[in-house]
């Protein structure tokens, strides 16, 4: 089943409102197909809730779980799980690649996808665009550019290499 994980700094705003975003996106399509959407923070403290601006901005966009959601860190098993890595900014792309190059061909930035331009999401905290103004700006993106996001999801789960002894494995 393919598998998309949303990154951004602290994972307490703008990745887990992302994979919220695409997973409400999915339910309301009428499919078959199975869908792992999860999220991650490169520089976080597993366990940490959303704070209440973001439960509010979620609550307004219409997502739920975000009050179940907590914080984790992203690491090399982590990354292994997934088809496609998906961040918020251009210093998250980079540093991912550079960390953990073995998942160099499956980090995208946000508006890559989307727009096919290179741009950061800012980060609320430490941003002149209120909060509610990024949440619907991740909202607009992820509605719009959600068959991109899957097809290239779904491309990058049929070309992984199987393991050995393994034909339904994760990348290593």
């Amino acid at each position: 089943m393919p598998s998309i994980l949303f990154v951004c700094t602290a994972n307490q705003f703008r990745s887990p409102i992302a994979a919220a975003c695409l997973l409400k996106g999915i339910k309301q399509e009428d499919t078959e197909r199975n869908w792992i959407v999860e999220s991650a923070g490169t520089w976080t403290k597993d366990g940490l809730r959303v704070p209440g601006t973001a439960l509010q901005i979620a609550d307004r966009l219409g997502l739920d779980r975000l009050d179940r959601h907590r914080s984790r860190q992203i690491n090399q098993k982590l990354l292994g799980n997934f088809d496609l890595i998906i961040v918020m900014e251009i210093s998250h792309k980079e540093a991912i690649r550079s960390e953990f190059p073995s998942v160099y061909g499956r980090v995208y930035l946000l508006s890559e996808i989307v727009e096919d331009l290179f741009y950061d999401i800012p980060d609320p905290t430490n941003s002149e665009i209120s909060t509610a103004d990024i949440g619907h700006e991740l909202y607009t993106l992820i509605t719009k550019g959600k068959e991109k996001i899957l097809h290239l999801a779904e491309t990058l789960h049929k070309s992984k290499p199987p393991e050995r002894g393994s034909e339904t494995s994760r990348y290593p």
